[in-house]
């Protein structure tokens, strides 16, 4: 088993800063591939960005790339979110995923499904 506790969360002003973390235990964080997926109101949840399990390859999504910086420091079993230049589009919950896998292929990396843990999310408000 896995747990996963996001914090970081909270209320921003638009071209802000937030950096949201992910603490894991339970079992070995640093064979893990990890990710990113957010939930907007009224829509599903979609994926973010993704991390190995050495930090050697990121994935975003098209919308948050050249803003946000997904990262992990397998010391201290915790992966990072820093999302930069931030806008009302970017409020969701933003959940945290560790796949039982080091590294997901190109057709994965973007699916719920290829993520066997999760954790509880955090709320991420931009106001205009």
């Amino acid at each position: 088993q896995v747990q996963l506790v996001e914090s970081g969360g909270g209320l921003v002003q638009a071209g802000g800063s937030l950096r949201l973390s992910c603490a894991a235990s339970g079992r070995s964080f640093g064979s893990s591939a990890m990710g990113w997926f957010r939930q907007a109101p009224g829509k599903e949840r979609e994926f973010v960005a993704y991390i190995s399990w050495n930090g050697a390859t990121t994935y975003y999504t098209d919308s948050v790339k050249g803003r946000f910086i997904i990262s992990r420091d397998n010391v201290k079993n915790t992966v990072y979110l820093q999302m930069n230049t931030l806008s009302p589009e970017d409020t969701a919950v933003y959940y945290c995923a560790a796949s039982a896998r080091p590294f997901l292929a190109s057709n994965l990396y973007s699916r719920e499904g290829a993520y066997e843990y999760w954790g509880q999310g955090t709320q991420v408000t931009v106001s205009s």
